[in-house]
């Protein structure tokens, strides 16, 4: 067997990314050779639904042959400059396109969401600074939250799996009530609850603020908790609280920006302006690592000094690199060309339609936003899980439920009959698992 070669040298040689390799070694890995469209094939040629766009990132199917003709244009051009001192086409134009798109300016670029996290933390608590308030170095946060793996991410994440083990390590910020309506109480709607979350927020501003750089939270969909969805007056109000208590709103829009939830950017249900929107995964349409931050040019100006200490000098060798950027403007292309956002809509509803064939299993809190979709499992243990999702692999669908939540956020391009299978195999698994 082909796939039998490259499982053996990988477990050899790879340390997988959040991965019990211990467990994984027993259970084995999928060595993928290929991908087209909303499939990938392994060394067998066997294939897998991609219900899950790799982790987010993929918009548009995978072998997207827009996104790449901008990449191979740019190869024979030049494949890397530092961004120190010098300046390149692909990012200007990148960045133009993407301060026209989200009506802030001056992108700042990383390699990946956690780096833009970092980055914009940075630049809020070094704002406050350079304006004279060096006490404002706080940052608050969503309970239940996740912003990434590095160590100034791992600050404003509240999931204990991913942070306790570097507890050491983390600078000490403060959780908030999360608007997640899944915490609601009988009979409480996502609105309401996320009104009474807001009451909570202003008691701690008003307590608080003179210490509190910026406020960080994904808009809408707190994704890595389960999906945790709730109602958008909870960003209108936070941006009307964070302007009145002189405070930062980074909107982390790296999971759900670019179309997922229904508009171009999730702060759009809000009608809303954030300080910072952090970019990536979707921003390439999965193609290459990148990451951007945009703010304000009121926040630009504060490190517009003579003094290169008040400038702000984060980096790295690859900030933005050609080729990320010019798969990221070939991704805002296909956006240009089609018609996404009506698209989507029209997928949405199919796909929300099929999906009541679902009600039969015990589940609950079945939720959907956009082009995400996620339910909850009732009193099924973590073995019960692996076997659905071992089985749904054997079918070839590949999902990766999140403690008791099952999740979709397939590829945009999905068409009709890839849902059906999508639905009627998750249907089928989960019915001989129980």
């Amino acid at each position: 067997m082909k796939n039998q070669h490259f499982i053996d040298r990988s477990l050899k040689s790879l340390w997988n990314p959040c991965t019990q390799m211990k467990i994984q070694q027993a259970q084995s890995i999928i060595p993928i050779r290929r991908g087209e469209g909303v499939w990938l094939y392994d060394y067998d040629d066997k294939k897998y639904l991609d219900a899950i766009s790799s982790w987010w990132v993929n918009l548009f199917g995978h072998n997207q042959s827009e996104i790449k003709k901008f990449i191979t244009d740019q190869l024979d051009l030049v494949e890397h400059i530092m961004l120190a001192g010098l300046t390149h086409e692909p990012a200007i134009n990148l960045s133009e396109k993407l301060s026209t798109l989200t009506n802030l300016g001056h992108a700042f670029y990383g390699s990946d969401g956690s780096n833009a996290i970092e980055i914009a933390i940075k630049m809020s608590v070094h704002y406050w600074k350079n304006k004279s308030q060096p006490k404002k170095n706080k940052i608050i946060y969503l309970e239940n939250s996740y912003h990434g793996e590095t160590l100034g991410a791992l600050s404003v994440t509240d999931i204990k799996l991913f942070r306790k083990n570097y507890a050491s390590l983390i600078k000490k910020n403060n959780p908030i009530k999360t608007p997640d309506w899944r915490y609601a109480d009988k009979g409480e709607t996502a609105e309401s609850y996320a009104l009474r979350c807001i009451r909570d927020l202003e008691i701690y501003l008003q307590e608080n603020h003179q210490y509190i750089a910026a406020f960080i939270l994904e808009p809408l969909v707190q994704c890595a908790t389960g999906m945790g969805m709730y109602h958008s007056v909870y960003l209108r109000k936070a941006r009307e609280l964070c302007t009145q208590y002189e405070i930062h709103l980074i909107d982390d829009e790296i999971a759900v920006g670019f179309g997922r939830t229904g508009k171009m950017f999730a702060f759009e249900h809000a009608n809303i302006k954030p300080d910072f929107i952090c970019l990536s995964k979707g921003l390439t349409g999965g193609y290459l690592p990148l990451s951007a931050v945009l703010t304000t040019d009121e926040i630009y100006m504060a490190f517009y000094e003579n003094k290169i200490e008040k400038g702000f000098l984060h980096s790295h060798s690859y900030t933005g690199n050609p080729l990320a950027c010019s798969a990221a403007l070939g991704t805002l292309s296909y956006f240009e060309g089609h018609d996404v956002i009506n698209q989507n809509n029209k997928t949405s509803a199919y796909i929300s339609e099929r999906m009541k064939i679902l009600a039969t299993l015990p589940i609950s809190n079945t939720r959907n936003i956009g082009m995400i979709w996620a339910f909850d499992l009732e009193e099924v243990t973590k073995k019960t899980l692996k076997k659905i999702s071992m089985k749904a692999i054997d079918r070839g669908l590949l999902i990766r439920p999140i403690g008791q939540t099952i999740y979709f956020m397939p590829p945009y391009v999905i068409n009709h009959d890839e849902i059906d299978f999508m639905i009627d195999t998750t249907l089928e698994v989960i019915e001989s698992s129980l």
